[in-house]
């Protein structure tokens, strides 16, 4: 699939006329990322590795964002945000199946479905916590690293 998605520069195109679109309805700055989290939050159910729900993200997303002035250490963070708040509650998890045989230790009924509920008030309170910590982050303006800042040099 990434092959055929690098081939077709479906990529570009829709990083192109996307960055247009968000620019054009004004559509900026951090609820652009806490959007962006919640998309990222929402394919980790759909997509097992995480490296490659960013293979298929970055090539849309780095571009579409620098392209409205954000630096790719933002758009990145906001990916490991939107990735790690599902991660105890998808199914798509690697260490899914061993978390809940661990947790049938101490509970022989319990279930996928009993587990995920009980890891669900958790998941939430990382997604309110870490979302809150990135707007903060973002809205000061602190550096991301070494050369990542929140906007492309101009």
């Amino acid at each position: 699939m990434i092959a055929y998605f690098n081939w077709s520069n479906l990529g570009p195109i829709v990083a192109i006329n996307g960055a247009a679109l968000l620019d054009s309805i004004g559509f900026t700055g951090l609820p652009l990322f806490i959007g962006f989290i919640i998309i990222a939050a929402l394919i980790n159910f759909l997509v097992a590795s995480q490296s490659a729900k960013w293979a298929i993200l970055a090539p849309v997303f780095i571009p579409m964002f620098m392209l409205l002035g954000y630096d790719p250490a933002v758009t990145q963070a906001a990916y490991r945000v939107g990735d790690s708040i599902t991660n105890p509650i998808t199914p798509m998890l690697a260490y899914f199946a061993i978390a809940l045989t661990f947790a049938k230790r101490f509970d022989p009924k319990m279930g996928m479905g009993t587990f995920m509920t009980s890891l669900l008030p958790f998941s939430i309170a990382f997604a309110i916590m870490w979302t809150l910590l990135f707007g903060v982050w973002f809205l000061l303006g602190f550096p991301l690293g070494p050369g990542g800042g929140i906007f492309t040099a101009k």
